[in-house]
């Protein structure tokens, strides 16, 4: 069955049973756990099997606390920026050592609550180490705790997704005059830091250049330990930051590429002598989930048509206001949830509802002919597109569905968020 195929199957599925209708539910979105499995085992096979590795997953990307657990199934650890996200991973059955806690603004709160549970912590400057020293010295922790680095090896295509380049707001800058040697000296100082991160960005960062972040985070544990003498780094959390394949239906991300990249470029990671800890995100889930909207109007303005739907900046935020950064791939289906035609195209806008003129997830498209009824699927969107919605409009939140498939079988919907109709709106008191 094809991928175009597949995603007929659930949207018939999924219009029989009501999941998606025209009035009551004109909007939703969908995971599909078969190829979410596919993919983490992918992720799992990539690395040497003999090597300590947490893969952990960015719970920015999908805070679901349905979606978490199932992750949690499939032998994922969970990577958290907020004390938000880290309910949810509790919520969700990860274990405190399981959880990794990254954040540049951690409060006093955050940090005590992250040591007192014993969740790893990536400290990000200065400032935060005096006060997890202040935290640790009342109260031991069993954390294991490291400072991120900024290598400063360079951004990648997409700036604001680059957190390697020379002013980057993440983490204790490397190559800034004297901050290598007095980051040397703060672990030499506080031998409970047994840890050492860096992440040198998400999509747009070529994984060459990933892997010279890595390799620098591999020199910099090397040297402490030579200046400890001892092992005193024993973990790398290596950040994630893999990019996703937005052209293509390619359901796995190209971790095997990954790893031998990192290979080449940080050979010293493989050596056994580091536990690994990775953070991938977007490219666990991107592939692997779709958002499906009615068309409700189609207009044509100036010769070009235009096609309205229930789908714009409330639920794909960043393709919005970035939209040559963050493109969709867009497929149209019949009403009924038939893939419509290829032979006859138009070139089409694709509007969503909020009320200003640039909500278009698609300009200039050339798709099938779109009229009232129809279907269109924004493709590549299990990831981060459920977990920030945009709150203009007060328009409602889709219901997110993961789907099992079966050869012969209908597909089977699990609810991972229910459909919040009114999420904005203050309960009227009695």
């Amino acid at each position: 069955m094809s991928d175009t195929g597949r995603r007929s199957r659930i949207l018939q599925a999924a219009t029989d049973r009501g999941i998606l209708h025209p009035e009551r539910a004109p909007l939703a979105a969908f995971v599909d756990w078969e190829r979410v499995t596919l993919n983490v085992e992918h992720l799992m096979h990539a690395f040497p099997a003999d090597l300590s590795t947490l893969h952990a997953f960015a719970v920015k990307a999908n805070s679901l606390v349905p979606v978490l657990a199932r992750l949690r199934e499939l032998g994922m650890g969970a990577e958290v920026a907020s004390d938000g996200e880290l309910t949810a991973a509790l919520q969700a059955g990860f274990t405190p050592e399981r959880i990794v806690f990254d954040s540049p603004a951690k409060s006093w709160q955050e940090l005590r609550r992250a040591l007192e549970l014993g969740v790893s912590l990536n400290i990000d400057n200065f400032q935060e180490l005096e006060r997890v020293r202040q935290i640790v010295k009342e109260r031991p922790s069993t954390s294991e705790i490291g400072i991120r680095l900024n290598p400063q090896v360079g951004t990648g295509d997409i700036a604001a997704m680059s957190t390697a380049g020379v002013h980057s707001k993440f983490g204790i800058p490397l190559e800034d005059p004297g901050m290598r040697e007095r980051l040397i000296e703060a672990y030499l100082a506080h031998p409970w830091l047994r840890r050492a991160h860096t992440h040198v960005g998400s999509q747009g960062c070529p994984l060459p250049l990933i892997g010279q972040g890595v390799n620098e985070l591999v020199r910099f544990a090397d040297e402490v330990n030579t200046r400890a003498g001892f092992a005193q780094i024993q973990t790398l959390d290596i950040g994630g930051g893999l990019p996703v394949d937005f052209k293509t239906d390619a359901p796995l991300s190209a971790f095997d590429e990954y790893v031998a990249v990192l290979g080449e470029g940080a050979p010293r990671l493989f050596s056994g002598d580091y536990a690994i800890v990775t953070e991938f995100g977007r490219s666990i889930l991107a592939k692997q989930g779709f958002i499906a909207a009615y068309v409700e109007y189609t207009k044509q303005v100036g010769g070009r048509d235009i096609a309205i739907t229930h789908a714009g900046a409330q639920i794909a935020t960043r393709t919005i206001f970035m939209p040559v950064a963050w493109p969709l791939r867009i497929e149209a289906f019949s009403q009924s949830g038939d893939a419509k035609s290829l032979e006859h195209t138009v070139v089409q806008d694709v509007a969503g509802p909020c009320c200003f003129a640039g909500d278009l997830v698609a300009r200039g498209r050339e798709l099938p002919a779109l009229v009232p009824g129809d279907i269109v699927a924004l493709l590549d969107t299990g990831a981060y597109y459920a977990s920030n919605p945009f709150a203009y409009n007060s328009l409602p939140v889709p219901g997110v569905y993961g789907v099992s498939m079966t050869a012969n079988a209908a597909p089977e919907f699990s609810v991972m968020r229910e459909a919040q109709l009114e999420p904005y709106l203050e309960a009227t008191a009695e």
